[in-house]
């Protein structure tokens, strides 16, 4: 199923990719290890991010409108529920 923030979500990991090439150079290049770390916290804070913009969306629309619809139970809802809050 795609989600209208499926879109934001893909801009924002091509981005942390893309950053995380550079901390790839940067460690070959033999840059310092802090300004490493640095980075790869800034890659690190974007890829979580980006998993708690998925995980909130989806609790909203598949969870939340497929019970409003009646086309999930609230079993199956709290089941999944529980699956999602261990990626939070």
């Amino acid at each position: 199923m795609k989600h209208h923030s499926h879109p934001d979500i893909s801009k924002r990991l091509k981005r942390a990719h893309g950053h995380l090439a550079s901390v790839i150079e940067m460690i070959d290049t033999g840059r310092p290890c802090i300004d490493l770390a640095q980075q790869l916290f800034a890659v690190e804070s974007a890829i979580t991010n980006a998993k708690r913009e998925l995980i909130h969306d989806h609790m909203e629309h598949c969870l939340g409108d497929g019970i409003g619809a009646g086309e999930m139970t609230s079993e199956a809802a709290l089941a999944e529920f529980k699956t999602l809050a261990k990626f939070l």
